[in-house]
């Protein structure tokens, strides 16, 4: 069976509907009889928060979720990142992008076809010797991007279907000489042997990026389900400003970590309102088939249904 994952950024507190996506990962794993794996996407540390990863895990534990082996930490991947872009440099499929986010953002591109946002226009693309040299003159660290020539890529989602998307010319290597997160995540699913990769469906339009690039490095495709967010009350992606969105504030307002796991299975159709659970309740009652396909809308003022 293909062992599955949860990899949070440690930028913050978890919320809500990072827990929501955390259950879900677990719930399909669980399901199918799969390994659950946790690694922490610490790619950049936050060296202005130490311990938000300890508070990610104890939270994660606090609603009843377990993990098999060790917890990996991205950033000790380096080497294998390194390796990786040198291959693709070996293959000649890459080339050093001086832009910046604002001259690509200024750029206007409307790619043909679907694209993730942010979609690159390939202004480094084509720049001769001459034009290189006098950009490092003016003092700019180039990047090192994926030279793909406008290629599309086709991911079949579990929850989606067939998506088909144009893949631009991705960065490898940020301008600091750190991987990117497109590159570090696939070759860290690779290496970890995550044959099903489940997350928020405001990814899903970077999957195509990822599958062709594990495609040029030779790697295994996981399979992928990317689930409904979580939005808040105004109808964006729930986030701090929503008010009591972590677990710590659950807990302050006196909910407890079982009431946040009964809200969030309720969310999910599979406990009725204030209905004690536990995980392990839970896998019994899993189908991926019968999901809800919308968001769910969270407000934090909100309190908990009673015990039922």
């Amino acid at each position: 069976m293909p062992d599955g994952r949860f990899a949070p950024t440690p930028s913050g507190d978890l919320h809500l509907g990072n827990l929501r996506t955390a259950l879900l990962a677990w719930l399909f794993a669980r399901s199918s009889g799969s390994l659950v794996r946790l690694r922490i996407d610490d790619l950049v540390p936050d060296a202005d928060r130490p311990g938000v990863a300890d508070a990610q895990i104890r939270d994660l534990a606090s609603i009843g979720l377990d993990w098999d082996g060790p917890t990996v930490h991205q950033r000790e991947g380096g080497h294998r990142y390194t390796e990786a872009i040198e291959r693709l440099e070996q293959a000649g499929l890459t080339y050093p992008c001086y832009c910046t986010r604002r001259e690509i953002h200024e750029a206007g591109f409307a790619p043909h076809g679907v694209a993730p946002e942010g979609a690159y226009p390939g202004t480094c693309r084509r720049l001769s010797a001459a034009a290189r040299a006098e950009r490092e003159r003016a003092g700019r660290r180039p990047a090192l991007r994926l030279r793909t020539e406008g290629e599309s890529e086709t991911v079949v989602d579990r929850l989606h279907g067939s998506i088909e998307a144009r893949v631009d010319d991705l960065v490898l290597r940020r301008n600091d000489g750190v991987a990117a997160y497109n590159l570090a995540v696939v070759v860290d699913d690779a290496r970890q042997g995550i044959g099903e990769v489940v997350r928020a469906d405001d990814l899903l339009l970077s999957t195509p990026r990822q599958v062709y690039l594990g495609r040029r490095l030779g790697l295994p495709i996981p399979a992928y389900a990317h689930v409904p967010l979580v939005l808040g009350p105004d109808g964006r992606r729930l986030a701090k400003r929503d008010g009591a969105v972590t677990l710590t504030d659950r807990h302050l307002l006196g909910e407890s970590s079982e009431q946040v796991l009964s809200r969030l299975a309720q969310s999910l159709g599979l406990a009725a309102p204030g209905e004690p659970v536990t995980v392990a309740m839970l896998v019994d009652r899993f189908d991926p088939a019968a999901l809800p396909s919308e968001p769910w809308i969270f407000d934090p003022t909100e309190a908990a249904p009673p015990r039922g």
